[in-house]
C-alpha cells in the first residue's frame, strides 16, 4: 500500500506515529519499503513472508474476538449500568 492509503485507512493516527510504526515494522522484517523517485515521490509498503506467517498465527485470536465481540460489549454495557 502507499503511505497515503495507509494514512487514510487509519484516520486517527498522526503522520509521525505512522511513519515511526512503519519504520519499526521494516526494521523488524515485517515490511519492505520501496521509494519511487517520481514527481511527486511516493512510497509503497509490502508485507514480507514473516508478516504473513505472523498474521496466520494471529488469525485464530482474531476469529475468537469477532465471534465474542457482541457478548463482550453486552457485558460491558451491563457492568457500566450497574456502576
Amino acid at each position: 500500500m502507499r503511505f497515503s492509503d495507509l494514512k487514510k485507512a487509519i484516520p486517527d493516527i498522526s503522520q509521525k506515529v505512522l511513519t515511526s510504526t512503519l519504520r519499526n515494522l521494516e526494521a523488524d522484517g515485517f515490511l519492505v519499503r520501496k521509494v519511487y523517485a517520481e514527481v511527486p515521490p511516493h512510497t509503497e509498503y509490502t508485507l514480507t513472508p514473516r508478516a504473513h506467517s505472523f498474521m496466520a498465527a494471529c488469525r485464530p485470536m482474531v476469529d475468537w474476538a469477532i465471534d465474542n465481540f457482541a457478548a463482550i460489549m453486552k457485558d460491558r454495557v451491563r457492568t457500566s449500568a450497574r456502576q
